[in-house]
C-alpha cells in the first residue's frame, strides 16, 4: 500500500538491470498522490479499468486535465509536474512502468515501510517530503487552477 493506493510489484530494477519498475496500481476513488510532483523517471499508465485524471504541467505554467479509462495509455516524460486522481465513483486499476526504476522504487518502498511500522497512523506530510527528498522526488504543492 502506498498511502490509499494498492500497488503490486510485478518487475523490480534488480530484475530489469534497473531499467524499470513495473507495477499495477489499484486507485479508490479520491485516491492519489494530494499534490503535484516531479521526478526523473519517465512514466507510462495504460488503463485497466476505472478512470483517471491526470493533471499535467505545461511549459508555459499552466495545468492540463487529461483523463484516461480503460484502454487508454498516457505518457509522462521524465521532469513533468503532474499529479494523477480517481475522480471516479470506483476503483481505477493500471498497469505502470517506471524508466528508470531506481527513483520510484525506492521512493515508493520507503513511504510503504513508513506506514507499515505504524499501521492505521499515516506517515505525516513532513515525513513524505523527507522520503521525497532522499529518493529524487520533488513536491510541488496543490494542484493549481486549470488553464
Amino acid at each position: 500500500m502506498l498511502g490509499t493506493n494498492e500497488i503490486t510489484v510485478l518487475a523490480t530494477g534488480d530484475q530489469t538491470g534497473g531499467a524499470i519498475l513495473a507495477v499495477e496500481i489499484r486507485m479508490p476513488p479520491g485516491g492519489g498522490p494530494p499534490v503535484m510532483h516531479r521526478h526523473e523517471p519517465s512514466e507510462i499508465y495504460r488503463v485497466s479499468s476505472g478512470e483517471f485524471a491526470f493533471y499535467v504541467g505545461e511549459p508555459d505554467g499552466s495545468v492540463r486535465r487529461v483523463v484516461a479509462g480503460a484502454g487508454d495509455v498516457v505518457t509522462l516524460a521524465g521532469g513533468t509536474p503532474h499529479t494523477i486522481r480517481n475522480e471516479g465513483d470506483e476503483d481505477a486499476v493500471a498497469f505502470v512502468v517506471h524508466s528508470p526504476a531506481a527513483v520510484m522504487e525506492g521512493f515508493s518502498r520507503a513511504v510503504a515501510a513508513m506506514a507499515a511500522e505504524s499501521p492505521g497512523s499515516p506517515p505525516s506530510m513532513a515525513e513524505v517530503l523527507a522520503v521525497a527528498e532522499r529518493h529524487g522526488v520533488e513536491l510541488l504543492g496543490p494542484i493549481p487552477a486549470l488553464a
